[in-house]
């Protein structure tokens, strides 16, 4: 039994995906210690990790303080978040023993945490994986409109952080890309080859092991066999850019008392009244199942995050894609690329046309084709058990 050290302080997208993995290494035999922010305690807990936190506010207040106009803004935002994880982590295992280390690939410091702790790294990957060349290269895209001055500050800062970072805990940063990436020896994908963009461009250090899907039930009641039969359409924005009623009334007048069922889950945050009246046709929820209620759905209307497309791509269910932000165009991209469905934009979207849309969708073929062939290639990849296989492989190469 090895003693693992989770760091993932990201949103649903990011945790979602290690439930499974985390399961599947205790049932082998490994202890985790999962560090996490409040939010997400009750969930890991139920995996029979050790859970330890630090402040979510603080981290969400120090990240977004770096910026938000641009990529670099962000990474310095990152950088920021480490005087919040770092000396809290490090506080909290003080005399304690860790075999290797697996974190996020994105939040939570791991880069940095595995070369201060000298622990053998493992990067959990829950969007599309990044080289180091394809993200200097978007750095260079993203920078070609943004004036001297400002791009000239933003570098500024950057050093001004990556210099207080080595004076405070001796490790050094030598790219955006290992503060973004958070690069290590094994990286886990939670997609397929593929999938991935551009999959042939990366070495057998990135193991693309399929969508991580296990059950996420809450507590609140949802029937899931009043829809056995039925195939619904199912509607959903995700857990964070989700406060939409607009876009929500829109769906009412597009499919309201049609042939259709629909499912539309508003989140936590829109109150039911504030939709007006809800047609027949229509289950208004602030929250819904999204894992099961997929085996049934004949189409999902999402926002294109990473979670919702491959849990919807491993059911079997084509997409209509209204990207919102982050990664999300480029997963909309990819989603048409493959033949899975279509993108709309939300800020030219009417009625008329997202009905029209989801019959499209619903009524060619080479779609449904496309789908097919996604939802085999993903339910054969193996998931967090995959996962958690080269996991293992990885701990024989270390010697662990």
């Amino acid at each position: 039994m090895a003693r693992v050290l989770f760091i993932n302080a990201g949103s649903e997208g990011h945790i979602n995906p290690t439930i499974g993995v985390v399961q599947e290494l205790i049932s082998r035999g490994e202890e985790v210690v999962f560090f996490t922010i409040e939010a997400f305690r009750e969930r890991i807990e139920k995996t029979g990790a050790t859970v330890r936190t630090f402040d979510g506010q603080k981290f969400i207040k120090a990240f977004i303080s770096g910026g938000r106009n641009h990529l670099l803004e962000r990474v310095n935002g990152l950088l920021l978040t480490a005087d919040i994880v770092i000396p809290s982590v490090l506080e909290q295992i003080k005399g304690e023993h860790f075999d290797y280390i697996i974190h996020d690939s994105m939040f939570g410091c791991g880069h940095l945490l595995a070369k201060i702790l000298k622990l053998p790294a493992i990067n959990s990957c829950t969007s599309f994986a990044e080289t180091k060349l394809s993200f200097d290269q978007t750095i260079e895209h993203l920078s070609q409109n943004v004036p001297t001055e400002v791009l000239t500050r933003i570098n500024a800062d950057f050093l001004n952080l990556t210099t207080k970072i080595k004076e405070t805990y001796g490790v050094e940063i030598s790219s955006p890309y290992e503060v973004f990436c958070n690069p290590a020896p094994l990286t886990i994908v939670y997609t397929t080859r593929e999938f991935q963009p551009t999959g042939e461009a990366f070495d057998q250090t990135y193991k693309f092991v399929g969508p991580s899907i296990s059950s996420r039930l809450s507590q609140e009641d949802f029937d899931l066999t009043a829809f056995e039969g039925k195939s619904p359409i199912y509607i959903s924005l995700g857990t964070v850019l989700n406060q939409a009623i607009d876009f929500y009334k829109l769906c009412l007048k597009a499919f309201g008392n049609t042939e259709h069922t629909v499912v539309m889950s508003i989140g936590e945050q829109t109150p039911l009244d504030a939709l007006g009246e809800i047609p027949e046709n229509f289950i208004v929820k602030n929250y819904v199942p999204q894992t099961e209620l997929l085996q049934y759905t004949k189409l999902f209307i999402t926002h294109g995050g990473m979670n919702s497309t491959n849990e919807a791509l491993y059911n079997g269910v084509p997409l209509i894609v209204i990207p919102l932000s982050a990664d999300q165009p480029i997963i909309a991209k990819q989603v048409t690329n493959i033949g899975a469905g279509i993108q709309l934009q939300m800020e030219s979207l009417t009625a008329n046309q997202l009905n029209e849309a989801a019959n499209h969708v619903l009524n060619t073929p080479s779609i449904h084709k496309a789908v097919a062939n996604i939802k085999e290639c993903f339910q054969q990849s193996g998931g967090y058990h995959k996962a958690v296989d080269e996991i293992f492989k990885f701990k024989i190469q270390y010697d662990i």
